[in-house]
């Protein structure tokens, strides 16, 4: 069975990163993605934007807290999550993600540096990034896996 997800859009705000208490760190994306489309009825230009949450651990994490930025573009490869809990009024809530497995900035340098002239000197040649695969073998009990009794939007956030 496949579990794929490609997405190419903007970065809808400024990236939430974070450090688990273990020292594993964190980001957030939320991703917007267009469709343009021609409404056949009244020949009207039409766009549709879905929003996506892109959750990154460990080094593009960090390349997410060093390089991307609301309006930055960016490429992502992940497969999708969806996790369950129930909120104060205990009712039960669903959240669907995309956990990437990698992601490429996209774009002139200055789009995703924060619209300085010049890349840092840390700046990586390539802007394509992967998370090592080890990385995706499961604990036993992650740190960052909401309980039934905690609010996935904050969580790991």
């Amino acid at each position: 069975m496949i579990n794929k997800v490609i997405l190419v859009g903007n970065v809808g705000i400024d990236p939430e990163v974070r450090t688990t208490e273990s020292g594993v760190k964190v980001a957030r994306v939320r991703l917007a993605t267009s469709e343009r489309y021609v409404d056949k009825q009244s020949g009207e230009r039409k766009e549709l934007t879905e929003w996506h949450t892109i959750t990154l651990w460990r080094g593009l994490a960090d390349v997410v807290d060093r390089y991307v930025h609301k309006g930055s573009q960016i490429y992502v490869e992940g497969r999708l999550r969806t996790r369950e809990w129930v909120d104060k009024d205990q009712v039960k809530r669903y959240t669907t993600e995309i956990l990437a497995d990698n992601m490429q900035l996209l774009g002139s340098r200055s789009d995703n540096n924060g619209g300085q002239a010049s890349a840092p000197a840390a700046a990586p040649a390539a802007p394509a990034y992967q998370q090592p695969a080890q990385s995706y073998q499961a604990p036993a009990a992650p740190a960052a896996i909401p309980t039934a009794q905690e609010d996935p939007d904050d969580l790991p956030f």
